[in-house]
């Protein structure tokens, strides 16, 4: 199959009424995954069991899900595809809880965990951070295995549920568990853009720089964006 072909598959699965980016984008935001309400810890591990992890598995991967050890804190969930030892692995990342919902807030009276559409902008928590990402990436996964039905490299995803409180409890899995998320290269879609109409691809940093940095920080679970203030993440 050539690259165009590839692509025109891709966008057939992304366009599809039924099936596609945008119904399946739905069920994500229905789940009200706000990390920062310690009344919706069963929203992650939802998130984590009912969406994802079968989403992962009908791709042929192997899911396990790591509990926390910060109490009060959501599940990791790692999906792993080996292909072949030999091959290398491509490790991304992607997080399932949002921000608070702040529910009767929104304009024209949306609803926060309903995917509404006006013209060219959808709205609905975690479509841009970070359930239309990893989805999206989840779907291209899924192109190039019914185009070419292999990945021709190892592939393995992480989402985490904690990622707009702080991250609690990642590096702790991260380092006891360091073989089972061990990879040879690193995507993720979450991060700032120059500019909304056009999308940042950053392939890496040149260089380094070093320094020493004393914060006082903000007490509680905040957002760690890029207006949220000195706080530790």
């Amino acid at each position: 199959m050539s690259a165009h072909d590839a692509i025109e598959h891709a966008l057939r699965i992304y366009d599809d009424e039924a099936e596609g980016y945008y119904p399946r984008l739905a069920k994500l935001v229905s789940v009200a995954s706000e990390s920062q309400n310690p009344d919706r810890l069963s929203d992650l591990q939802d998130y984590l069991e009912s969406h994802i992890q079968p989403a992962f598995e009908r791709l042929g991967y192997e899911c396990r899900l790591y509990a926390n050890p910060y109490e009060g804190c959501g599940p990791v969930l790692l999906a792993s595809r080996i292909e072949d030892p030999s091959l290398p692995t491509l490790f991304g990342y992607g997080h399932g809880d949002v921000i608070l919902g702040m529910e009767g807030q929104w304009e024209e009276g949306r609803d926060p965990w309903t995917l509404t559409f006006d013209g060219e902008r959808v709205y609905g928590r975690g479509t841009a951070d970070n359930k239309g990402q990893h989805l999206a990436h989840m779907i291209a996964l899924e192109a190039v295995l019914e185009t070419q039905g292999r990945l021709g490299f190892n592939s393995k995803f992480v989402i985490e549920t904690g990622e707009e409180n702080g991250s609690k409890g990642l590096r702790e899995i991260l380092m006891e568990n360091r073989e089972d998320f061990a990879s040879d290269a690193m995507f993720a879609s979450d991060g700032p853009r120059a500019n909304i109409a056009q999308p940042n691809i950053s392939l890496g940093n040149r260089g380094c720089c070093n320094f020493n940095l004393v914060a006082h920080f903000r007490e509680g679970g905040h957002h760690s964006g890029n207006w949220g203030g000195l706080l530790r993440s």
